[in-house]
């Protein structure tokens, strides 16, 4: 059962941005464990709960993110990650689409939904989808907007890829996109209260993610007919 996250959890990510070396991590293994990794995943086993529960036609599947960095693409950075992430996805859709995700890290913590990234050519089926129906997105973006706390977030080209008035501007010239929610660690970070808070802001989302799901099938289709 989650009990929320302690200060302790804090403590520890900030620690190991400064030791990020397998011997203090060895010392520091059983920390580890108790103040982060298992309350971790015991969130990430109650979000998707009651998220089947909610949604029980979505096909939920989680993905939780290890402490340990791909040896491969260190590239200079210690052999440990300073934050830890997990995703929840409709698995009935390819894996690499849009994603709730709740990420925690020693001075932060952020949720939301969005594509952690996306090829030019998807963003563009992403704008063509938006032309196609200008009004529906437009409602879609007004509701996320009305949300308090929710800001969208992603790189944007220098170069806009059009002007489409200033509800669909912030989403239509991003090279990729998410919605975030970011507080500073703490608040209800500490409480059993957070999975319930995870899955209020997803509900929330849903109408949004499902745009965007709906974009990434359409792209993965035309990827198949030119293979």
């Amino acid at each position: 059962m989650f009990n929320g996250f302690t200060q302790e959890t804090s403590d520890f990510l900030w620690e190991l941005s400064f030791h990020n070396e397998r011997p203090w991590f060895l010392e520091h293994k059983e920390q580890f464990e108790r103040c982060l990794n298992q309350p971790f995943r015991e969130l990430a086993q109650e979000t998707e709960a009651l998220m089947r529960r909610r949604y029980p036609l979505m096909d939920c599947r989680t993905h939780v993110s290890r402490i340990y960095r791909d040896a491969r693409r260190l590239f200079g950075r210690g052999p440990y990650k300073d934050h830890l992430w997990f995703t929840i996805t409709d698995g009935s859709g390819p894996s690499d689409g849009p994603a709730f995700w709740f990420e925690i890290g020693a001075a932060v913590y952020s949720y939301g939904m969005g594509f952690f990234e996306a090829s030019p050519t998807e963003m563009e089926f992403f704008r063509r989808s938006v032309d196609a129906n200008p009004a529906r997105f437009e409602r879609l973006a007004a509701d996320v907007a009305r949300r308090r706390g929710l800001r969208v977030i992603g790189p944007e080209y220098k170069r806009p890829k059009g002007e489409r008035g200033p509800v669909i501007d912030p989403w239509y010239n991003r090279r990729y996109l998410a919605v975030e929610s970011a507080h500073d660690f703490g608040g209800d970070l500490l409480t059993p209260e957070l999975p319930k808070k995870l899955v209020n802001t997803f509900d929330k989302l849903m109408p949004m993610y499902e745009f965007l799901l709906e974009v990434h099938r359409a792209y993965g289709e035309a990827r198949e007919e030119k293979a």
